[in-house]
C-alpha cells in the first residue's frame, strides 16, 4: 500500500487560489471586450510598464532585433528548431485523408484541414521562454496554418530580442510585445489593432491558463495547461543527486510546480530529501523552487514496480522521469502523462528546450484525456458523404426513416422518405 512520506498542498487551499484567479481574468477579459485597444494599452502599462506607440513590430525593428542576436545563439535556435520541425514533420506525415467506399455507391472520407490562424502566447517575465516559439509557431507552421501571430511579454521594459528571433525563424506572420491575459484575450477577441484568431495555444501562468479556460469556446486551444509538474520514478539503482535536481530544475518555474516522487526504496527516498537540502542552499533560483518543494512537494514509498505504476497513473502528471531499471515496464504499461523520460541519460529540460517533442503538456489530470501540443491539434479531422447511386440512396433511407420515426423525427425522417420516393422501386 502506498504510504505519503511527504504530502503538498490540501486540494481546498489550492482551489481557493484558482477562485481568486478566475475572478480577475473574468473582469479582465471583459474589459477588452467593452473597451479595445484602450484596455489593452492600460492593463499593459499597469503589469508591464509598456505602452509603445504599436505593440506589434515592424518589419524594420524585427530586422534590427536580429541583427544583434550573437551568432551562437541563433546556431543554437536553428538546432532546436530543426529537431522539432522534423519530429512534427513526422507527426504530420502519420495523420492521412481517407475515403473509403463502403458499400457500392456509398463514398465516405475525412480530411484533415488546418485551422486558419492561431496565436501562440510565449511567456516571458523572469524567465523569456525563447523554446516555446519553436512549439507553438513553428508546429502550427509545419501543419500548414495560414496565419500565425505570436504575442510575448516584455522584460523590464525591454523587447526581448532572443524570443523574438525565435518567433519570427518559426514563421510567425505578425509578432506582438505584449503580455498575460491582455494578450490571450487581445488575439481570442480581437481589438482595433489585433484582428483575432481562430485558436489560441501556449503555456503561461496561472493567469494565462485561466484566461485561455474562459475564451475556450469562443476560440479554440491547444489545452488546459497549469504550473509545470514533475513525477520522478525511482528504485534501489536511482541516484538521489540526480532525482533532486530534476525535481528541483523543474520547481524553479514557480512556486506552485508540483513535484513529485514516487519510489519502493526508503533509503533513497531519505537521501533525496537530503540532496533537496543541499541543492537549494546553493541553486540560484532556490527562492522559488525551495517553496514549490515546499508547498507542493510529494513523496510516495510503494510497494513494488507495479504499485509504483498506478500511483504515476493516478496522479496524471505533465512531465514523468523514468529512473527505474526497466523504464520500458512504464512505456508499455502507464496510460496517464504527459510525456515520459525514459531512463537516467534523459531528462525534462532536454524536453522542454531542444530534443524535438513539444514542451507545451497536460496538467492538473488532463493527461487522462489528452496528449500534449502537437502537429495534429492545429488541423481539424472534417468528414463527408457522397452516395453516387439512385437505388443506394433509397436503400439507405428506407433504413434511415425507420430510425428516424422510432426517435419520433418526423422532418429527419421526411427527409429520407423524399429520396425514397425520388429513387426507388417506380415499378
Amino acid at each position: 500500500m502506498a504510504t505519503y512520506l511527504k504530502k503538498g498542498k490540501m486540494p481546498e487551499e489550492i482551489k481557493e487560489s484558482d477562485d481568486k484567479v478566475s475572478k480577475i481574468v473574468q473582469s479582465t477579459i471583459k474589459d477588452i471586450e467593452d473597451e479595445g485597444d484602450k484596455a489593452v494599452r492600460r492593463l499593459s502599462e499597469q503589469f508591464d510598464d509598456w505602452s509603445p506607440e504599436n505593440f506589434q513590430l515592424s518589419q524594420s525593428q524585427i530586422e534590427d532585433i536580429i541583427a544583434e542576436i550573437p551568432e551562437q545563439t541563433k546556431k543554437d535556435i536553428e538546432f532546436a528548431q530543426n529537431n522539432i520541425r522534423q519530429f512534427a514533420e513526422e507527426q504530420l506525415k502519420s495523420m492521412k485523408d481517407i475515403e473509403v467506399e463502403t458499400m457500392p455507391g456509398v463514398i465516405l472520407g475525412h480530411k484533415n484541414i488546418p485551422v486558419n490562424s492561431v496565436g501562440c502566447y510565449i511567456p516571458g517575465g523572469r524567465y523569456p521562454m525563447v523554446a516555446s516559439a519553436h512549439m507553438s509557431v513553428l508546429t502550427a507552421k509545419v501543419a500548414g496554418v495560414k496565419r500565425v501571430i505570436a504575442c510575448t511579454p516584455p522584460i523590464n521594459g525591454e523587447i526581448p530580442a532572443a524570443t523574438v528571433y525565435a518567433m519570427h525563424k518559426a514563421g510567425a506572420d505578425e509578432i506582438y510585445i505584449l503580455g498575460g491575459i491582455q494578450a490571450m484575450a487581445g488575439m481570442a477577441v480581437g481589438t482595433e489593432s489585433i484582428d483575432s484568431v481562430d485558436m489560441i495555444v501556449g503555456p503561461g501562468n496561472a493567469f494565462v491558463a485561466e484566461a485561455k479556460r474562459q475564451l475556450y469556446g469562443r476560440v479554440g486551444i491547444d489545452l488546459f495547461a497549469g504550473p509545470t509538474e514533475t513525477l520522478v520514478v525511482a528504485d534501489e539503482t536511482s541516484e538521489p543527486e540526480m532525482i533532486a535536481t530534476d525535481l528541483l530544475g523543474q520547481g524553479e518555474h514557480g512556486p506552485t510546480s508540483p513535484g513529485a516522487l514516487i519510489t519502493t526504496s526508503k533509503e533513497i527516498a531519505e537521501e533525496t530529501v537530503k540532496e533537496i537540502e543541499r541543492q537549494l542552499k546553493v541553486l540560484p533560483t532556490a527562492d522559488v523552487a525551495s517553496v514549490s518543494w515546499e508547498d507542493y512537494g510529494q513523496i510516495i514509498l510503494v510497494e513494488n514496480e507495479q504499485e509504483a505504476l498506478e500511483e504515476a497513473d493516478r496522479l496524471a502528471f505533465e512531465h514523468v522521469e523514468i529512473l527505474t531499471k526497466n523504464p520500458d515496464f512504464f512505456l508499455e504499461n502507464m496510460t496517464n502523462y504527459g510525456c515520459l523520460f525514459l531512463g537516467p541519460e534523459t531528462n525534462v529540460a532536454y524536453g522542454d528546450k531542444v530534443i524535438g517533442t513539444n514542451h507545451t503538456l497536460p496538467t492538473k489530470g488532463a493527461a487522462k484525456y489528452t496528449g500534449g501540443l502537437w502537429v495534429g491539434k492545429f488541423l481539424k479531422t472534417v468528414t463527408y458523404q457522397k452516395i453516387t447511386s439512385e437505388e443506394q440512396s433509397a436503400y439507405i433511407g428506407e433504413y434511415a426513416a425507420r430510425l428516424c420515426q422510432l426517435e419520433n423525427f418526423a422532418g429527419h425522417a421526411e427527409q429520407a422518405l423524399l429520396r425514397v420516393r425520388k429513387y426507388g422501386d417506380k415499378e
